[in-house]
């Protein structure tokens, strides 16, 4: 079985959100499975570094642009990893420029052209958000199955006549922006958690495609993302302060100790330490908070230490509550990794109030950390974290539904009453690390899923 995996993103090398994780991880597990999968990235300036063939693999035409498909390898692994060259990828950020859509149509546009001339012939194109949702129109005459991952549906792209400009689009498409293309012309929609999937066809979630997604049955489906659990280990991890594992989680406290020293907070074991590494966007729930930093500061013990960057507004109500509790509330507005690893390690709780989460991966870190997730009741985060029931002994997390800031403090409070009772809460942090929360799964539904597909080529 030979895969394809076409996206914007692709941890470690180019990561913004959770699509990098899923590009990155998931072709791990299909390759511990004997599929020969293999990934297409735009070579980005900032890749310079990463060792790939000296002559270019292929040399085509697209777009009236002279393009070149490098090879390298994605880190760590045998997997193959295709690099589509032109200046329009030189820049050092992936998103946010004024030729977005052009460069990933110019992406998208190349990997047609090279499975069109013969430069692979896979069984099977994954395709990731609206970046590539015009490659399953254009893969409709080629023996090749075409399946379109929805990571996040409010991003959808500009309206197809933008495209028309610069591109052959047809106008029998049925479509009106690349998410839509995607999602008409793909084989198979798959969805990055269950809930999520069930969600979208609903017009609270839906994005005006509600309706579009309703009617397509049983060609989406909702498979649940996972995280790379040898990377993303405790007992290995050399950010941490100390490592440890569910043999020795009382060795964890040190690295709780060590976060407070570092944002000069008061140390002490018993304090509450809460912790959030994310993107500071709408999607988030961060607004949630904005009424609650009095009150929440003045009847409570709690610590918080904030990692991430995004909406200067966002950057503002935390800048603003740490200037106003210097010794409860710190923030870090940037991306950190070795900070971000530090976080998951020590905290205590790990909050993730999200308005809505496809799937989300920090709870899922925070889990294999043994930081307990408050979230939100929505997308994947429903489908990862189980309400404590510390008198049935089950459960792995806090959860809220009703998006209200009143909901959101009374599931901190319950939380941090819910710490003072050691014996529970280790229980509780044990059960989170024990969790599968691995590939292996998701790697078999969506190799099923790429069988199925395959079949019907006859």
């Amino acid at each position: 079985m030979k895969v394809l995996f076409a996206a914007a993103e692709c941890a470690p090398l180019a990561k913004v959100g959770g699509m990098a994780d899923v590009v990155g991880s998931l072709p791990l597990a299909l390759a511990e499975a004997g599929i020969d999968v293999r990934i297409i990235l735009p070579y980005y300036g900032f890749l310079g570094d990463l060792p790939k063939s000296e002559q270019p693999v292929w040399t085509g035409g697209a777009m009236f642009q002279q393009v070149e498909i490098y090879e390298a390898r994605l880190p760590d692994s045998d997997i193959p990893l295709y690099l589509v060259g032109h200046p329009a990828f030189a820049n050092e950020r992936i998103y946010g420029f004024e030729d977005e859509a052009w460069r990933f149509t110019l992406f998208s546009r190349t990997v047609a052209e090279f499975l069109w001339r013969g430069g692979w012939d896979p069984q099977v194109l994954h395709c990731h958000d609206w970046h590539t949702g015009l490659l399953p129109l254009w893969m409709r005459a080629m023996p090749v199955m075409t399946v379109f991952t929805i990571h996040n549906l409010a991003y959808q792209g500009p309206p197809l006549p933008y495209f028309r400009a610069f591109v052959d689009v047809p106008y029998d498409t049925g479509a009106w922006n690349p998410m839509v293309a995607g999602i008409i012309h793909s084989d198979a929609i798959t969805a990055v958690s269950p809930t999520y999937a069930r969600e979208i066809c609903t017009p609270e979630y839906g994005e005006r495609l509600d309706g579009l997604l309703r009617g397509q049955g049983n060609r989406l489906v909702g498979i649940l993302n996972g995280i790379n659990t040898k990377a993303l280990d405790p007992a290995t991890d050399k950010h941490l302060t100390v490592n440890y594992d569910t043999t020795s989680l009382d060795r964890r406290v040190e690295n709780k100790l060590a976060l407070q020293r570092e944002f000069g907070f008061e140390v002490s074991a018993d304090r509450f330490l809460v912790g959030i590494v994310s993107r500071l966007v709408d999607q988030k729930g961060f607004d949630l908070l904005a009424p609650l930093w009095d009150t929440w500061m003045h009847t409570s013990g709690a610590q918080l230490v904030v990692l991430g960057s995004g909406d200067p507004f966002y950057e503002f109500l935390f800048r603003s509550a740490a200037e106003r509790y210097p010794d409860r509330i710190k923030a870090v507005l940037s991306y950190n990794v070795p900070i971000a690893q530090r976080i998951y390690g020590g905290a205590d709780l790990f909050l993730m109030p999200s308005r809505f989460e496809p799937c989300g991966i920090g709870q899922m870190i925070a889990l294999r950390y043994g930081a307990v997730p408050l979230v939100r009741q929505t997308g994947g985060l429903a489908d990862t974290v189980l309400f404590h029931n510390p008198i049935a002994e089950a459960g792995n997390g806090f959860l809220f539904d009703r998006y209200d800031p009143a909901a959101l403090l009374a599931m901190l409070y319950r939380a941090e009453e819910a710490f003072r009772y050691q014996d529970y809460w280790r229980r509780l942090q044990l059960r989170g690390m024990e969790a599968d929360l691995s590939w292996r799964a998701s790697a078999r539904q969506y190799t099923d899923l790429y069988k199925s597909l395959i079949a019907r080529l006859g």
